[in-house]
């Protein structure tokens, strides 16, 4: 018989409702029902210790960084430059930072208005308050414990405390994870996997919470939006995915109406973001995030393309999926008892690992081109994410020997070790380069924008090194005084010697206002470039120039205020269950 939850416990608290409940789904209720631990159990076991473990490992998994410095992963720089701008546009007071001013080494980008804002506040608040060097091992020492103890909220619905924690720990530091810690450095993502457990808890508990799991479940689909857009689009299939497991496997098609409801509002209360993100694509090169190299057909398993350093990681992450892949169906089977026990999750599970897993393989080429918004995945491996959770459950569902789950992740281990002494090793970054990321900010230099946030007719890889805010465009001669240059306004004096245009160090967006002696007027763009030009007249002109707010960040906004209000007040009239 299955070890029943809390082993060490005097005995057992019985819902007979929650049990009757249970048992007309075809599930055990003995596995969903908690037990009464006694206070020798405590006194064994203490309630933080699981917490403990997870900091633990998060820290471990670190360790090589006070020998080799700071994983370079592929997207490190994208996300350090990202805190250091937030970070210093914080100080002129500007809370939510929609221009990358010194994007683009400082023509600017609006990158803040199309990535999401949750790892880039968490990120700046960190380097805020800690040493600049230590801000990303912060980081992901605190997303890699809140992933775990997410995985534990899930767990102990039906492991005892000791095998929650395993679950717990191996979570945090799945081989995906540690892919993203030293491979990817795609920081936004592994903040995202914290919210999977919970995806999965909430819909399993629909039932239960009646109309309040609704207003969760819209929660956890706004922060998703909020956190990173590729893991929401993953979270919203397996959503919708999982929804039709557990309707089908409770004959409940209320599930269904929950979890459409829950996406709807979730999408409302993200508004904020999303709107802008969305309508504001088309004054961008947002097809760039889908180019040679960054599309679906470029990455899935074992895939070739013509360029060695992209199948190098290629060649890694295919050897680490096929193992996790593998270990799955093999603890799949060794859990297979679980179907009697508890129907509902052992096919949640399996279901949800067999569709990241075919995700992953070239024969499904086609639904990536017909299923909305898949492409912009870009990265088929991705799936990886997703396929954590029923990898980690499974294992210790199924796995009871703890000599055999250590040998698991050993196994795991030495896969990752393969990869790193045979076909790709990480970059390593020591404190000298962070620091002179941090120079290269206070300095104005600035840094590499990115293609698909380059606003419509820019290049910036043709823009000019010249120092210089403002420059006459044309033969004209002119005294330039700048009064005030922030991300988001401009102020300077232009006398001119005959009418011209000025070119600034600042590339052209609809956003912008340009006034010029309290008149506004319509800029234009120089050739190639496509920096700004602002066309002013012989004598004394005084330029200002601000971000305004758009129409579509107005009605993203109200919308969410308005989602926020309407949340609340479902969760107050609806049953604490």
């Amino acid at each position: 018989m299955y070890p029943t939850r809390n082993s060490d416990s005097a005995g057992t608290l019985v819902g007979a409702k929650l049990a009757g409940n249970a048992k007309s789904r075809g599930e055990s209720g003995s596995n969903d029902v908690p037990r009464k631990v006694s206070g020798n159990a405590r006194r064994r076991s203490p309630a933080w210790a699981p917490v403990i473990s997870i900091a633990v490992a998060a820290f471990a998994v670190e360790t090589p960084f006070f020998f080799l410095g700071t994983p370079s992963g592929h997207d490190v720089e994208f996300h350090l430059y990202s805190w250091l701008e937030v970070l210093s546009q914080w100080k002129l007071g500007i809370v939510y930072p929609r221009w990358g001013a010194l994007a683009n080494f400082s023509y600017g980008e609006p990158r803040f208005i199309f990535y999401p804002p949750a790892s880039w506040t968490l990120g700046a608040a960190i380097s805020a308050i800690f040493p600049w060097t230590l801000a990303a091992s912060i980081y992901i020492w605190l997303v890699l414990l809140a992933a775990g103890v997410c995985m534990y909220v899930l767990a102990r619905k039906w492991l005892d405390r000791g095998d929650a924690t395993f679950a717990a720990v191996l979570y945090a530091i799945n081989p995906y994870h540690l892919v993203i810690v030293y491979w990817r450095s795609a920081l936004a993502e592994l903040l995202a996997s914290s919210l999977l457990p919970l995806l999965l808890l909430l819909l399993l508990r629909a039932d239960e919470k009646g109309r309040r799991v609704t207003v969760y479940l819209a929660l956890l689909l706004a922060s998703a939006w909020l956190m990173n857009a590729p893991a929401a689009v993953m979270i919203h299939y397996s959503l919708a995915l999982l929804m039709l497991v557990i309707a089908w496997q409770r004959r409940s098609p209320r599930i269904l109406l929950v979890g459409t409801i829950a996406v709807i509002l979730g999408a409302a209360l993200a508004a904020v973001y999303l709107l802008p993100a969305i309508y504001e694509q088309k004054w961008v090169t947002i097809a760039e995030a889908v180019s040679a190299g960054s599309r679906p057909q470029d990455s899935f398993l074992f895939s070739h393309t013509t360029d060695a350093d992209h199948d190098a990681f290629n060649r890694v992450i295919s050897w680490i999926a096929v193992g996790e892949i593998l270990m799955t169906v093999a603890a799949a089977w060794t859990a297979r008892s679980w179907r009697g026990r508890n129907r509902t999750l052992w096919y949640s599970l399996v279901i949800w690992a067999t569709a990241c897993s075919l995700l992953m393989l070239s024969i499904t080429h086609g639904l990536w081109k017909v299923l909305p918004k898949l492409q912009y995945m870009q990265f088929p491996w991705r799936w990886m994410l997703c396929l954590g959770v029923p990898f980690t459950l499974l294992i210790v569902m199924g796995v009871r020997q703890w000599t055999a789950r250590i040998a698991i992740y050993l196994a795991l281990l030495g896969v990752l070790a393969f990869g790193w002494h045979h076909f790709q090793a990480p970059w390593w970054d020591h404190a000298a380069d962070l620091r002179e990321m941090q120079d290269n900010m206070a300095a104005g230099a600035g840094y590499e924008g990115v293609d698909e946030y380059a606003p419509v007719g820019t290049d910036p890889s043709s823009v000019s090194k010249d120092a210089r805010r403002v420059a006459v465009d044309g033969p004209a001669h002119a005294a330039i005084h700048v009064s005030q240059w922030t991300p988001e306004f401009k102020l300077f004096t232009a006398e001119m010697s005959a009418p011209d245009d000025l070119a600034l160090r600042l590339f052209n967006y609809p956003a912008w206002r340009v006034e010029v002696n309290g008149h506004e007027v319509q800029t234009g763009a120089r050739e190639v470039t496509g920096q700004m030009l602002v066309p002013v007249e012989a004598g004394v002109n005084r330029v200002q120039i601000s971000l305004v707010r758009t129409r579509d960040r107005t009605a993203g906004g109200w919308i969410s205020l308005l989602a926020l209000v309407l949340a609340f007040v479902l969760w107050k009239l609806s049953p604490a269950g």
